[in-house]
């Protein structure tokens, strides 16, 4: 995310999620071109809760695999207790792998 455009997209969608994540823990996700790496931050104590990425899930298509990490991290949030996020997408569309990731998420038992 180099260029102008898609910071300002990122850091518009951030002042959004953070005004919503004062009570909520923030899911945010960053996308690679080989890669998906998602975790649960609270920002109240800048502590991460729960994380997971593609670099260790491998199975089939990119699509695929940022589905098995959006449930991997639903199993790890809901083991600690987390079940309402505020998903943070990170200016990328919600679409493809991000979508994958998010709907595995809530399948899995996340609430956002």
């Amino acid at each position: 995310m180099a260029n102008q455009t898609a910071i300002r997209r990122k850091l518009r969608t951030r002042r959004k999620v953070r005004a919503a994540a004062a009570e909520r823990p923030r899911l945010s996700v960053f996308r690679s071109s080989k890669h998906i790496y998602a975790q649960i931050i609270d920002d109240t104590t800048g502590t991460t809760l729960a994380a997971a990425s593609s670099s260790a899930l491998k199975t089939g298509t990119k699509t695929d695999t940022a589905a098995a990490v959006g449930r991997a991290l639903a199993e790890a949030a809901v083991a600690k207790g987390v079940k309402q996020v505020v998903f943070d997408r990170a200016g990328y569309k919600y679409h493809g792998r991000v979508k994958a990731l998010a709907e595995a998420a809530r399948e899995g038992g996340l609430d956002f």
